[in-house]
């Protein structure tokens, strides 16, 4: 039987789980194919897979009848996968293999020959659909495995970590003591969030500046749900704490295209005026990831407010502008 067969088979069955029984129509109008091709399919589904597969007259539509099968439930032999979920899947895959590679590879292995296989089992032939699939991931910071394993016990156990942190700003390595609270992978980096109890707050660390690692058998602080949200989910970026500003940016029509489709925070407005551009405002409580973006989108994007913010950007473009003037000296 065909690939596509596969997929048609898996969908009649979730179809009819789904909506309690299915009826002719309904299935060709979903599947898109003639009555003949779906009877086909049902004495597939009938003679080779043993499916208590009935015509419910009350129900107008085609049951599947556990109470006839053996086991009491019928299912799907094997793992059975129509495309999307083949995709997902891949997509899961290439990931893993992509969050970096090398730092989880002695956990991450047998998840991915588990995948491969399941694969294997719903697509007849993994490694060519596995082909079809390509993730880029672009300027990764690399983390010490070690260090990464280290987190990762201190975090599922409840327990705090002492760390020696190159602080970029200072230019000077610190020592803290801190409760984990989460993981983050974002923008290709891995960020562990977590109570700093030297500055009795919370506070985010790169995991590529930790110069060294000690699980402690202290118990962890736990911070609330609530108070976590409140503090890195309020402003743009990863830079948190909460919101004190709101930006309002304009790009132009032509660059209205692309960030008009993109969500830059969980509350941000947004609209289009006359002419195509757009005006989007997003808050903030640290300008420093905020200017590298708009950095990314100049010349196409005005800073309308605040003034500051403003002010900053015109500096720093200002700043690249001599740096890079062709008349320059070297």
């Amino acid at each position: 039987m065909s690939k596509v067969s596969i997929e048609r088979i898996a969908k009649i069955v979730r179809f009819i789980r789904k909506r309690g029984s299915a009826s002719m129509s309904f299935l060709k109008e979903e599947l898109e194919v003639s009555e003949a091709t779906l009877k086909r399919d049902f004495d597939f589904l009938r003679d080779r897979l043993g499916c208590p597969l009935e015509w419910d007259r009350t129900k107008r539509g085609w049951v599947i009848r556990d109470d006839l099968a053996e086991g009491g439930r019928f299912e799907l032999p094997g793992v059975w996968f129509d495309s999307s979920e083949v995709i997902a899947l891949l997509t899961m895959l290439h990931l893993v293999e992509g969050v970096q590679p090398g730092l989880l590879e002695d956990h991450v292995a047998p998840l991915k020959s588990r995948l491969r296989s399941m694969l294997a089992e719903g697509t007849m032939s993994a490694r060519p659909v596995e082909h079809k699939l390509r993730l880029i991931h672009f300027a990764s910071r690399k983390v010490e495995p070690k260090h990464f394993q280290q987190i990762a016990s201190g975090l599922l156990e409840g327990k705090r970590l002492r760390l020696e942190y190159w602080n970029r700003d200072r230019m000077e390595n610190t020592n803290r003591v801190i409760s984990p609270q989460q993981l983050v992978h974002y923008r290709e980096n891995w960020i562990l969030d977590a109570w700093c109890h030297s500055k009795n707050a919370l506070r985010s660390f790169a995991l590529e500046a930790i110069q060294s690692i000690r699980v402690l058998d202290e118990c962890a602080t736990e911070v609330s749900a609530k108070e976590m949200q409140e503090h890195f989910c309020s402003g743009y970026g990863i830079f948190a704490g909460p919101a004190a500003h709101r930006a309002r940016l304009k790009f132009t029509p032509e660059r209205a295209q692309w960030v008009g489709k993109e969500t830059w925070h969980h509350d941000q407005t947004s609209t289009y005026l006359e002419d195509g551009s757009y005006v989007l405002e997003v808050p903030y409580s640290n300008d420093q990831e905020l200017i590298m973006d708009l950095l990314r989108h100049s010349p196409e994007v005005e800073v309308l407010g605040p003034p500051e913010l403003r002010r900053k950007l015109h500096a720093v473009l200002c700043a690249a502008t001599r740096k890079n003037s062709p008349s320059a000296s070297h």
